[in-house]
This record gives C-alpha cells, structure tokens and sequence, in this order.
C-alpha cells in the first residue's frame, strides 16, 4: 500500500509538473503573440502611406488582428479543442494576412528602403522566430505530458485525477503538405 501511494504521487505530481509547463508555454505564445499585434497597427499605418491602393490586404490584416485579439487565452484553452482550435485558426489567418502585407512590399521600392518599416518588418520578423520558438517549446511539454497521460500505469493516474490528453498546434495546410 505504501508502494502504491508512493507511485501515485509520483505520477500525480508528474502529470501536474507538465500540465503546468504546457501553461506557461502557452502563456509564453500569448506574450510574443501579444508583442505581433502591438507592431501590427504600426506596419499597417507605414505601408498605408506607400500602397493606399492595396487598401483590401490592410483592411484584411486590420481584421484578423481584431480577430485574434478577441480570441482570449488561458489554461481553460488548452483543456478545450474547440477553443484551442478558434485560438490557432484566428492566429493563422493573422500569419496569412501578414504575409501577404509583406509581400505588397516587392511592389514599392520606396517603402522596401523606408527606414521605420525595414525597422517594424525586422522587428516582425525577430517576434515571429520567438513564436515559433514558443510553439515548439509548447508542442514538446505537449508530447512529453500526452505520453506520460496514456502510459500505463500513469494512464490509470490520469483518469483518476481527470488529466486530460492535451491538443497539439497543427499545421494549418496540412493536407498540401
């Protein structure tokens, strides 16, 4: 009897130390996803005086960061798949936009050389690599807890204590790829 308490509070506190990685590494995407929306309105205002005729791409990446930022984002996320994927779709269609904003840019020489937008596209850039960076980080604890959560005999933990396998970013073109 010993033995088993023992095991099950090692697994219980195994299953609590990843869920609580998966937290932080979720909150983690929100912080620099939070950054990307705060350059947005300034990339859209720099390009809006060179390409005013491109008016629907920043009309459409206004949209989508309205949009994303109404999608909110807490541990209640990660244990429900519908809002997960409301989440990952709405920041999807962001990154979409955004890469069609930036290839508007191709098309203006004078704003490739315009020093605030080559400053807020290199800072784009910088947020989108730590985006990824946390993403990986979060699909990792990711796998490492959904293994631990179907393993047996921590499976059996798992379904006692009601932790829940965990969603997983997907890739958005998946079936192209």
């Amino acid at each position: 009897a010993v033995g088993f308490g023992l095991y099950l509070m090692g697994a219980y506190n195994g299953l609590v130390k990843l869920r609580n990685r998966i937290e932080n590494a979720l909150a983690q995407i929100d912080v620099q996803l939070k950054r990307r929306y705060d350059l947005i309105p300034n990339l859209v205002e720099t390009v809006k005086g060179y390409a005013a005729q491109e008016k629907s791409v920043l009309v459409a990446v206004t949209e989508a960061r309205a949009s994303a930022t109404q999608v909110k984002v807490d541990a209640s996320t990660i244990n429900d798949p519908l809002k997960f994927k409301e989440y990952q779709d709405a920041q999807n269609q962001l990154s979409g936009v955004l890469g069609r904003l930036i290839a508007i840019t191709e098309n203006y020489p004078d704003l490739k050389s315009n020093q605030n937008f080559l400053a807020l596209q290199s800072q784009l850039e910088g947020t989108e690599n730590r985006i990824t960076e946390a993403r990986n980080r979060y699909i990792q604890t990711v796998q490492e807890y959904n293994v631990l959560a179907r393993s047996f005999p921590n499976n059996l933990t798992a379904m006692i204590f009601g932790y829940k396998v965990k969603p997983n970013f997907a890739v958005a073109n998946e079936a192209q790829i």
